[in-house]
């Protein structure tokens, strides 16, 4: 049929196995991938800073940067997150973080409106998961979606200390941002 192109969807095994040998990072959304786009001097610093505060207090967990997976089984998803933390022992998936408690991105101006809508919303189907965090690049602005029980609240921060329960963890809004 002239005119019509037909698409064609991947299976999760087959995003994964392309992934490992990919030179971009892809995310992976029902059958769809996705380009990931490069970061800025900003976020990279943002994201630093959170990744050395949560290392430093992660006993018993573990806390990744940019280039390992979370699942979003529900969503049949695959997404980098700018920080992720797991607390669940016996983890032996190289490339995917199982269970998460703590997911993090840094919001940049292409991908703000997918993190806030697509990938929050998926992310919340997680069973796991306690807390989603979505940091501002160009204001000193952190909102902390935090399940409690069966429901979420979202507490939103612009000053003061950012409270992470997920690892028991304060840190300065400051400390953040600091260059």
């Amino acid at each position: 049929m002239a005119g019509v192109t037909r698409k064609s969807w991947i299976t999760p095994q087959d995003y994964l196995a392309a992934e490992r040998v990919a030179e971009v990072r892809h995310e992976y959304l029902d059958g769809e991938v996705f380009a990931m786009v490069g970061a800025s001097r900003r976020h990279a610093t943002i994201v630093g800073n959170l990744f050395v505060a949560l290392r430093q207090v992660a006993r018993g967990c573990q806390a990744y940067a940019n280039d390992v997976k979370v699942r979003v089984e529900a969503a049949n998803a695959f997404y980098y997150p700018d920080l992720v933390a797991t607390c669940a022992g016996g983890d032996d998936t190289p490339y995917v973080v199982k269970d998460p408690v703590l997911v993090v991105e840094v919001l940049s101006d292409s991908t703000e409106a997918i993190d806030r809508r697509e990938k929050r919303t998926n992310y919340q189907k997680v069973p796991s998961l306690r807390e989603i965090v979505l940091v501002s690049q160009n204001e000193r602005l952190v909102e902390v979606y935090r399940r409690d029980g069966g429901r979420w609240s979202a507490d939103m921060v612009c000053d003061g200390p950012v409270m992470l329960a997920a690892l028991d963890l304060t840190i300065p809004l400051e400390a953040m941002y600091e260059d």
